[in-house]
């Protein structure tokens, strides 16, 4: 039983997880920031923002000390929501356990370490695939070897479906993952092959649990076949238990409403039930979110809410005293099989393209997600999807939850950045500096061999290298990368309607008026890799007659602006889903006015609280908008509104 914790500073965080632990909580799901995601030390420009805004910032063995102090790593069962710098944060959280006195073998946790599915979902990548995969590879063959209670790797499907899956995809996805994952451990010989029973017991999967709670329920019957054939046919794992789909849920955030935000509860409920009620497809790990984290960050009384859900279906209910309730339902059978069908069709699709990797490099799986969430979001506007409190019974009575939204969410501290800062220039004072270069050029050196890297990775975290140094060595071995946006191949709405019709009459004037095509530019400033939102404006604003300039995650405010001026644009986008829209966007507008573009309107999309939206008009943004508007031809038509009054027509 978890809840998914961590902000601000490692202190703060600390005092979090004890007070968690002290209420029941069995284990730790740990939150990292952005800029730990994604292998930048706090002093970095691409951190400036970000640090601690959705989780804790870890820059040295310093703060991985200081998260864990008083927490016995031995008798504890950590998982972290950690991909690109998994090798680097398992480094740190080992070297702390030694220093408390545990060997490596007593470990029990999970690194997420699910690099696939960064570039078509969340973007926290920070090197290409194939060195990524290289990562992954190492890490599991260690883990094997040194740390056998550890999951060297979660393969998941949450993310895929928050970027639009829908199950068949859900699963065949994963699956892929699983494969090309699975393939290159095999392959790479680090592992003796009457040993392979042992990596792929040690995979674990994380799966998002949607409100459809038959075909959640069944989803998962589905991936436990799927998984076991899998294991048995492609890999000869003839251990049953060792073929046993291990995984962990944390239930659906896409669903979650900001809206009459109550109604989330009853939501996380019947979704953490899709994944608990049938035994023999049974989580073995459940973290749910709380009531309002459409609205911002939770606070401790939100995550105990959802905790004490657990709790109340564990220890009061009689739901875990009986033999799986759905055997023999002929329903639930028949719904397994078409959705087995279906992803086998789908895997067999991606192994034709090379695999996983192929596929994402190619740009189908990004493209496919991005088309089946602008299917779902076609089926919301059009009402032929219902969401209660939104585009339903969206009447309502006044609610004491939200009746002041100053503290209906926890805030930040804004010293948390300063304090980081400083903490990293102390950091850098004490240790010793020959010690730091040795390490780093060992591990130089190692990446360009076949060896494993994670001795060398070890070797910095003792040595007190920090997170940016270590990632910025394999930045300057392996090469950046920006992955494929989806948004080229997709297309939003094929009719569309009168409204679309009417917006797409209003961009066709407006550019005749203006003596060409209307171009609209999405940015997405920082480092949060959250894209889902931006890919969809882009693709409906396309399809209302814009041109659209966009060009992925991970941009600072100086490029979109740079992109802005090149591009002639007529009207700027920034999306941000991270907390850090307070510090981004005034840089974004004041960068368009010092470069004379006083003329082209700033609109911001996000998770944006009430105050901070007033706070962004009041400073030159022309228009805010949150998860509650969910209409998006009506924001295009908003748009060209905008850019109309921007040029006095």
């Amino acid at each position: 039983m978890r809840t998914y914790a961590g902000h601000s500073s490692a202190a703060e965080s600390n005092a979090l997880f004890r007070r968690n632990l002290a209420k029941g909580q069995t284990g730790l799901s740990v939150a990292f920031d952005l800029p730990t995601q994604t292998g930048y030390d706090a002093d970095h420009p691409l951190a400036k923002g970000e640090v601690g805004k959705v989780g804790v910032p870890v820059a040295h063995l310093g703060d991985v000390r200081a998260l864990f102090d008083q927490i016995p790593l031995a008798r504890m069962n950590t998982s972290m929501t950690i991909n690109a710098t998994a090798m680097w944060l398992l480094a740190l959280y080992q070297v702390a356990a030694e220093e408390q006195g545990a060997r490596p073998d007593e470990l029990t946790g999970t690194t997420q370490n699910d690099i696939v599915k960064e570039y078509l979902s969340r973007g926290t990548y920070a090197f290409p695939p194939e060195a990524s995969l290289r990562l992954t590879t190492d890490v599991i063959a260690y883990t094997v070897a040194r740390m056998p209670k550890w999951n060297p790797i979660n393969i998941c499907s949450y993310h895929l479906q928050e970027a639009g899956a829908t199950p068949v995809q859900e699963l065949a996805f994963a699956l892929s993952t699983a494969t090309a994952v699975l393939d290159r451990v095999r392959d790479a010989g680090q592992v003796p092959p009457e040993r392979f029973g042992e990596v792929v017991q040690r995979i674990s999967f994380f799966v998002n649990a949607g409100v459809r709670f038959i075909e959640e329920t069944c989803k998962m019957r589905a991936f436990v076949q799927l998984w076991d054939e899998l294991t048995l046919q492609r890999y000869g794992v003839t251990d049953a238990k060792a073929r046993r789909l291990r995984y962990g849920v944390q239930v659906n955030s896409l669903g979650l409403t900001e809206a009459q935000p109550e109604n989330n509860v009853q939501r996380i409920v019947l979704e953490m039930l899709g994944v608990t009620l049938s035994k023999n497809a049974r989580a073995r790990a459940v973290q749910l979110p709380a009531w309002n984290e459409a609205l911002g960050l939770p606070r401790p009384w939100d995550q105990q809410w959802s905790l004490r859900m657990q709790q109340v279906l564990a220890y009061e209910s009689d739901l875990l005293e009986y033999d799986d309730i759905f055997d023999g339902s002929h329903v639930i059978e028949a719904k397994v099989s078409a959705l087995v069908d279906g992803a086998r069709e789908e895997i067999d699709r991606v192994q034709a393209m090379g695999g996983a990797v192929a596929a994402v490099e190619s740009g189908y799986l990004k493209q496919a997600l991005v088309a089946s969430h602008a299917e779902r979001r076609q089926r919301i506007e059009s009402g032929e999807q219902i969401v209660v409190g939104v585009n339903r019974f969206d009447t309502t009575e006044p609610s004491p939850l939200t009746a002041d939204l100053d503290t209906a969410i926890q805030t930040v501290d804004p010293a948390a950045e300063s304090a980081a800062l400083e903490s990293l220039r102390e950091w850098h004072t004490k240790r010793d500096a020959a010690a730091v270069d040795a390490a780093l050029a060992k591990l130089r050196a190692t990446a360009k061999t076949a060896d494993n890297l994670m001795p060398a990775t070890l070797e910095c975290a003792r040595a007190g290298v920090t997170t940016g140094e270590w990632a910025g060595v394999l930045r300057e071995m392996y090469g950046e990368y920006r992955a494929p946006t989806g948004v080229s191949g997709s297309v939003g709405i094929a009719a569309g309607g009168a409204d679309l019709a009417a917006v797409r009459a209003k961009v066709k004037a407006t550019s005749e008026e203006l003596g060409g095509r209307l171009r609209l530019l999405v940015g997405k400033p920082g480092l949060d890799g959250h894209s889902n939102g931006a890919e969809q404006v882009a693709v409906r604003a396309r399809d209302v007659g814009f041109e659209v300039v966009y060009q992925g995650i991970r941009l600072t405010p100086e490029q979109i602006v740079a992109a802005a001026v090149a591009e002639d644009v007529h009207c700027v986008g920034l999306s941000i889903l991270s907390g850090s829209h307070m510090e981004l966007v005034p840089q974004v507008v004041d960068g368009l006015r010092t470069a004379g573009l006083e003329d082209v309107p700033v609109v911001v999309g996000g998770i944006v609280p009430e105050g901070d939206a007033k706070a962004l008009l009041a400073a030159g943004v022309a228009a805010v908008y949150t998860p509650k508007d969910y209409d998006l031809t009506g924001m295009m038509s908003d748009v060209v509104d905008v850019i109309r009054a921007a040029n006095r027509l």
